[in-house]
């Protein structure tokens, strides 16, 4: 743990922690933060800078706040794949999904905050830095949700947010939308539905359960299968009131215009960026088969990741081992696991012959 000066007044419960973040390290494949491989075409480039080049002419005035424009193209995306009617008034957009949760901290966390570990480690972390209590719930030994033991914990602790991942981070299990909705009757907080990686699942979205379930809030982003890590770029979907107290809680101006303009050319190049979703999850299945057939155990995955588990050796030596022969994974704390993000072809078949040798290896 790090020693803080003396002087520094920083909170007692922060001193304990450490940043949040994955190794960024020099690889040949690097395989651990669950991008997507493929960058955007050169029509979409040019697209973008073309656009970026007319803002940049008042880049002297501020953006605008509301991001108007923006949201609603989100809501028309999201009502495309959905079959919803959202408008922008039931659209957050912030940096990336993390805004979007310690939003949703500041404005909500007056009580307890639940969350079915393991999942997505940055809800805890928030939580702790925004000073939520955080309640760990339990999941089965397989890493998949009890329903009913969720919904038994959720009447016991009674917390006002309750956090759901699916597909969940970083087991690539998925709930369905049938038992999101029982959980949703069950519940009287707001139900968070953290669904970063929905593009990747065949599963219904729970934007769908919006209308009837207004406690039911969505998080998404456009850093997976849109291929937009580099722009940061999450958005919320929830009933107008969850909207209006976002407003609350917002930084002024906290989306810039150069991040607006971007996203907004990237939603009018919707097709082509979503067009390598069916190819991830082509090869995320033959890689999850590849990984079976040199003796692991692989949990399902409804991602563009796979946890995997079944070596011998510790978790951090097979990933150094790994590392020192160009291919950067992710240990991600559970032991006996790692997690490794689809690639491309070149990637996924160094991932394999490199993992192949490491296991081979007296």
């Amino acid at each position: 743990m790090k020693q803080w000066p003396a002087w520094l007044p920083l909170r007692q419960n922060l001193q304990e922690l450490s940043p949040y973040g994955a190794p960024q390290l020099p690889a040949e494949a690097v395989m651990n933060t669950n991008e997507n491989p493929y960058p955007p075409s050169p029509a979409l480039a040019k697209a973008i800078a073309d656009r970026i080049s007319e803002v940049a002419l008042n880049l002297n005035r501020y953006p605008d706040r509301d991001a108007t424009v923006l949201r609603s193209k989100l809501a028309q995306f999201i009502n495309g794949l959905s079959g919803t009617e959202c408008n922008l008034n039931n659209i957050w957009a912030a940096n990336g999904s993390n805004e979007i949760i310690q939003s949703l901290f500041m404005a909500f966390g007056g009580g307890a905050a639940l969350g079915f570990t393991p999942s997505y480690s940055m809800h805890p972390l928030i939580a702790k830095v925004t000073q939520v209590q955080w309640i760990n719930g339990k999941r089965r030994d397989d890493f998949s949700l009890d329903v009913d033991s969720a919904i038994a914990q959720i009447q016991r602790e009674k917390p006002h947010l309750t956090f759901i991942t699916t597909p969940n981070n970083p087991t690539g299990s998925s709930v369905t939308i049938g038992e999101i909705e029982k959980i949703a009757k069950a519940t009287s907080g707001l139900l968070i539905i953290d669904e970063a990686y929905a593009e990747f699942s065949d599963e219904e979205s729970a934007v769908t359960l919006i209308k009837r379930y207004p406690h039911v809030v969505v998080i998404r982003t456009m850093s997976k299968a849109f291929a937009f890590a580099g722009v940061r770029l999450g958005y919320l979907v929830a009933d107008s009131a969850v909207i209006d107290a976002m407003f609350l809680v917002r930084l002024p101006y906290h989306l810039s215009a150069l991040t607006q303009a971007a996203a907004e050319v990237a939603l009018d190049f919707k097709d082509e960026l979503l067009g390598t979703v069916a190819q991830l999850r082509t090869d995320r299945d033959r890689v999850a088969a590849q990984l079976t057939d040199l003796g692991l155990t692989v949990i399902p995955s409804a991602s563009n990741f796979l946890l995997f588990s079944g070596f011998a050796m510790p978790s951090e030596q097979l990933w150094r081992a790994m590392l020192d022969r160009g291919v950067l994974i992710r240990d991600v704390g559970l032991l006996g696991y790692l997690r490794v993000t689809i690639g491309n072809e070149a990637e996924n078949t160094k991932f394999i012959s490199t993992l192949s040798a490491c296991l081979g290896e007296k």
